[in-house]
């Protein structure tokens, strides 16, 4: 398999995932006070949507690369 027709998986993977799940949610550790030797550390839960549109598109360009990626000249 050629990287186009990889990165062209990928983007289609990708896309239907966003689609099917429409956000993710990670969690950031952040420094809130540091006072000599003792410091306060407090975990903070992000969300991300994932706009319907991007994963369209991201399907969208992985086809047309998967389709037309792997031709030669």
């Amino acid at each position: 398999m050629n990287p186009i027709r990889l990165i062209a998986a990928i983007l289609i993977i990708g896309g239907v995932l966003g689609l099917a799940y429409g956000s993710f949610s990670y969690t950031q550790d952040t420094q809130v006070a540091k006072i000599g030797p003792i410091s306060v550390n407090a975990q903070e839960r992000h969300t991300v949507n994932v706009p319907m549109w991007a994963g369209l598109c991201s399907i969208a360009v992985g086809g047309l690369m998967f389709a037309f990626g792997g031709r030669r000249g």
